[in-house]
């Protein structure tokens, strides 16, 4: 029972719930329930079918409206005397700037990607305002509370980045089937159905090595007067065929590697197995396509063999040129979309199928290609269960008892929530503290528009940097800026750095500035001549930001629901069903209870000896089987006795 301190709090408050997906509709109907009397909902997303099995405010007949407006008006029906504004927008709109921030009094984050929740943790903090974050991800979950100079921050612990394979990988020499589905996801459905005019690895591989006149040409367009079954073939057999004789025309590449099997079409099906193709459409309307249903293929979680696989692909390709044609050239995937995930899971098997990789199912492909962990709605209902109890403490300003808190997947000694107190703010983190960060680039080959969109964009999360050196703005972006301003910025983009009007070059300290975040940082450049392709891609490497360390050889996909700083150990983070994801440290969890850890504590604690047993009796963590060996979660059988938190 709430006391009336309690109740008063709750009453006076005025709330900022960022999402309304999974754990958002648990959320929201959490704090009507609890006697919040004002909530304001920021979502961009609309409502779609996959999301109606867990986020129980929306039905059938939502799918396609605003998720923010239809969870309001679902629960206003049962609490009609309460205040829920709703905004159907980018929280990185320049609407919702600090100013708007400052109006609440506690943010309640649940978004689906790594750039909105930096954004929401610098405004928060410029606005000094407390942020409590969330995530789950199936049966695991967590709640962390931010306050500025009394917690860390969001972003004072290292986040992991989406996994990404090197490209040569992904066109020669896949070994895993994920392999398949990137290769299948972002360069061949890409190539054939988006946007012709996008670079894309299959150009390479389909023309440098090519030399019959039959090669040299784009292969992947349609011919004059070529019917669309004779496209299919010969799209299959240049891709699963041609290539693969050409890559093993590379033998230094087999030298220490199994040889893919070229696969042509005539070998696999007859030619008027093809035709035969298609002629069960029956009930398919224009917009909802399936070469399951032409080919009475039923079951998703069947796995198709060589044949199978071999229709699907040319009746998926055949069904978007007849039934989608208007959609070619700019269609990109979506998980969503039930022909492109039957498109990809038939070409992710058949090339997967030439270099002796096991085949999965379209339920598993699907899972792969849109990085899903099927959401479990308990676990979202805890998690916001959870939020609420942080959000009515930092209400009270109950300092001494903010936790975070994990939800687990399998229970230790019964218990299934492990609450840990927060960290003392890290005086390395370039966010909260301002420490410099260093840049190490080639100044006399990268233009400005690489080190905008590799760093300041992508590592650092500004959405409108505003770049100096000194005094002199190399960069800037708004709405209010002077044509010949506009015109100026343009070209300094297309300008190697040591080039720019105040050049860059080693030694030069940068300052870059989001005025909408009202976040700065400063960067120190130093010059360097050479790079690893393959290790440092972006031709440049940034120190003082960090990312969480990924397992290369776990490839099962993380991630579904809300996600915060510092997450439980499982695997690798990936983007979630629309929702939000978890995201992991390389940490180890020894605490539940005690005083708040510092910084500076957690290097002075010994890692427990992960190869053998733990002993009950001896006061020993006891350690939880987890998916990602790179990380370990520590349960005491001592709850008083340990009380720091350490990385391994």
């Amino acid at each position: 029972m709430a006391s009336q301190e309690q109740l008063s709090a709750i009453k006076r408050a005025k709330v900022l719930m960022v999402g309304a997906g999974g754990i958002g509709c648990e959320l929201l109907k959490t704090l009507a329930l609890s006697g919040f009397q004002d909530i304001h909902i920021i979502d961009m997303d609309t409502i779609e079918v996959s999301n109606l099995n867990r986020q129980f405010l929306f039905r059938q007949s939502h799918v396609g409206q605003s998720k923010a407006k239809v969870a309001r008006d679902a629960v206003l029906r049962f609490r009609p005397n309460i205040s829920i504004t709703p905004y159907h927008a980018n929280v990185k709109e320049s609407r919702f700037n600090v100013d708007f921030f400052k109006e609440f009094d506690v943010v309640l984050n649940g978004l689906d990607n790594l750039d909105a929740r930096r954004h929401v943790n610098r405004l928060c903090l410029a606005a000094d305002i407390p942020l409590v974050e969330s995530g789950t991800t199936g049966f695991l979950g967590q709640v962390t509370v931010h306050l500025k100079g009394k917690t860390e921050c969001y972003e004072c612990q290292p986040k992991p980045a989406p996994k990404t394979y090197p490209v040569c990988t992904i066109t020669s020499t896949p070994s895993k089937f994920v392999h398949c589905i990137v290769w299948a996801k972002d360069l061949l459905f890409a190539k054939l159905f988006g946007d012709k005019n996008q670079e894309n690895d299959l150009n390479v591989r389909s023309s440098d090595t090519a030399n019959s006149s039959e090669h040299s040409e784009d292969v992947f367009e349609c011919r004059k007067d070529e019917d669309i079954e004779r496209y299919g073939r010969r799209i299959y057999d240049h891709v699963f065929g041609h290539n693969i004789e050409v890559a093993l025309s590379n033998e230094e590449t087999w030298k220490n590697r199994n040889k893919p099997r070229p696969i042509y079409s005539k070998d696999v099906l007859p030619e008027k197995q093809t035709k035969e193709n298609g002629n069960k459409e029956k009930g398919c309307a224009a917009d909802d396509v399936s070469a399951m249903v032409s080919l009475s293929l039923k079951n998703p979680q069947d796995i198709w063999n060589l044949v199978e696989n071999s229709r699907v692909f040319l009746e998926a390709l055949r069904l978007f040129f007849l039934k989608r044609e208007k959609d070619i050239g700019n269609l990109t995937f979506d998980k969503d979309d039930q022909l492109a995930v039957e498109f990809v899971t038939a070409a992710a098997n058949i090339r997967a199928s030439s270099f002796g990789i096991p085949l999965h199912s379209l339920f598993e492909a699907k899972g792969i290609a849109g990085n899903i962990v099927h959401a479990v709605a308990t676990t979202n209902a805890i998690i916001a269960g959870l939020i609420v109890i942080e959000a009515i403490k930092v209400l009270q300003k109950d300092n001494n008892n903010y936790r975070m808190t994990y939800c687990l997947e399998h229970p230790s000694r019964k218990l299934l929530l492990m609450p840990v107190e927060p960290y003392e703010p890290n005086r390395s983190c370039y966010v909260c503290s301002e420490t410099p960060v260093s840049l190490e680039v080639n100044t006399q080959r990268s233009k400005l528009r690489d080190f905008v969109e590799k760093i300041i964009k992508a590592k650092l999360g500004m959405n409108f940097p505003l770049i100096m050196q000194g005094a002199s703005i190399l960069y800037e972006v708004g709405e209010d800026l002077e044509e010949d301003m506009v015109a100026i910025y343009a070209a300094n983009l297309e300008k190697a750095l040591s080039e720019l009007p105040s050049p860059v070059t080693s030694g030069s300290v940068l300052t870059v500035e989001d005025l909408q975040q009202e976040f700065s940082c400063s960067i120190n450049i130093k010059h360097r001549e050479e790079f690893d392709e393959e290790k440092e891609p972006d031709g440049m490497l940034l120190s003082g930001w960090v990312e969480a360390p990924v397992d290369k050889d776990n490839n099962k996909p993380i991630g579904n629901d809300e996600s915060t700083s510092n997450a439980l150990p499982s695997g690798e983070t990936l983007e979630g069903e629309k929702d939000d994801e978890i995201q992991e440290t390389s940490e180890v969890v020894e605490a539940f209870t005690g005083k708040k850890r510092k910084l500076s504590e957690v290097s002075e604690v010994t890692a427990p000896d992960p190869s053998g047993p733990s002993s009950i009796n001896q006061n020993k963590p006891k350690k939880l089987d987890i998916d990602d060996e790179a990380d370990e979660l520590i349960i005491s059988d001592d709850w008083e006795s340990l009380t720091k938190k350490k990385k391994l």
